[in-house]
């Protein structure tokens, strides 16, 4: 185990447990489902919970539910009266995940969708305090224009995945995803409707808030 490893495990070991449900649906997304990296984990889990317990939002949309498990970290942040909106386009993944998310401790707090976010979220009639986004890279900036617009004021938006495993710093990686996340960080950079900052935690975490 090499000294980043050992850091990682340290973090872990010193950060509040997954409990036993989300252990479970962790491992089951490693057994059974491709990519399973994608799913938030242990740590983010735990700091996505923390956000929306200081946050303290009434509405949550998830742009890429993947799995289910940063939902449920989410949801288990939020008020009884709270609920979160949660999109994955990816219909392969509905059994496994619908199966997860209802049968969660937080089910009744959470609205899971098989489609696309950027179509159904403005027929929804819903304004929301904080976005998590976490699609189709290559798609970031249209999430981030349409989460902005159904966004409360002084609400806030994050933005998964934007240091992408550092292939951001590789001129020689010009693939489209690589592409989507630093046109989308360079865009939100430029941005004077909001402050941001990126996290160097997991793959990169960007936290925004909207200022106008």
């Amino acid at each position: 185990m090499d000294r980043y490893d050992k850091l990682n495990e340290y973090i872990e070991n010193h950060s509040s447990p997954e409990g036993d449900y989300l252990y479970r649906l962790y491992r089951a997304t490693n057994v059974e489902i491709l990519n399973p990296h994608m799913a938030s984990g242990h740590v983010q889990g735990r700091f996505l919970k923390l956000l929306v317990e200081m946050i303290r939002p009434k509405r949550i949309l998830e742009i890429g539910t993947y799995t289910g498990y940063s939902a449920i970290c989410m949801a288990e942040g939020l008020s009884d009266e709270g609920r979160l909106f949660t999109f994955e386009i990816d219909d392969e993944l509905e059994d496994f995940t619908r199966h997860w998310i209802e049968n969660s401790p937080v089910a009744d707090k959470i609205i899971f969708t098989i489609g696309s976010a950027l179509e159904v979220v403005p027929t929804l009639g819903e304004k929301f305090d904080l976005v998590f986004i976490d699609g189709n890279k290559r798609e970031y900036i249209a999430y981030y224009e349409m989460a902005l617009k159904f966004l409360n004021s002084g609400g806030w938006i994050l933005a998964d995945n934007t240091l992408w495993d550092g292939h951001v710093l590789d001129e020689s990686r010009n693939d489209a995803q690589t592409k989507g996340v630093r046109e989308f960080n360079d865009y939100v950079k430029n941005d004077s409707r909001v402050e941001e900052v990126i996290l160097p935690l997991r793959d990169g975490l960007t936290i925004i808030r909207k200022i106008k």
